[in-house]
Order: structure tokens, then sequence, then C-alpha cells
């Protein structure tokens, strides 16, 4: 019996939070960004795991960017070093979100745009 190939794809997520109680954030930080690998058979499904986990690890997301597969960078000519790509794989396997980078905002930062 042959394993039926995945339909899962792995998109790059870039989720900006906001504050909330007991959200790990540094202390007075006003929210942060956070790049995410999370895998799903398209976009939506994506977002809408990463969403979940967020809120169940007490985040606060506010808004979500898409930025794709892994196909689609490097066909729009994304460098993406073997580290990022060893986190997309894991992510792959492990049917997952991974939160590869955070970076917290304080009063006065910009906003990514």
């Amino acid at each position: 019996m042959t394993k039926k190939p995945s339909r899962q794809k792995v998109f790059t997520l870039l989720v900006e939070v906001g504050r909330s109680a007991d959200d790990g954030l540094p202390e007075g930080a006003t929210g942060a960004a956070l790049m995410c690998y999370a895998s799903g058979v398209d976009e939506a499904e994506a977002v809408r795991e990463t969403v979940a986990i967020l809120k169940q690890a007490d985040l606060s997301p506010l808004d979500v960017s898409g930025y794709g597969t892994l196909e689609e960078r490097l066909a729009e000519g994304h460098d993406i070093p073997d580290e990022e790509q060893t986190l997309m794989q894991r992510a792959l396997d492990e049917n997952s979100v991974i939160v590869a980078q955070m970076t917290p905002f304080f009063e006065g930062d910009e906003k990514p745009a």
C-alpha cells in the first residue's frame, strides 16, 4: 500500500500581534511581528491554524501578511537560507506552525510595511 502524497504546503506568514495579559512579550513592548512557517492545503488554512495557535499562546493576532510557499518565494527571486528552508520542512513534516522569529515593537518603533 503506497502512501497518498500530501496536499500540504508550507506558507511564510508575517503576523503582527498586540498586547494581552500573559503574552510573554518583553516589558514595555507595544506588540510584535512574528515570522511563521505554517502548513496547510492552502494559505487560508495556514492563516487560520496560525491565528488559532497564537491565540492559544495568549497572543493577540492583529494582522497576517502572506508571502507564499517556498516555491513561490524562490520564483520571485527571494534568497532563502538553508536554516529557513529547514524550518519550513519541519513545519511540513510535523503539520505545524513554526514561529521562526519574533521582533517586539516599542513605543516609537515603525511597524513593518
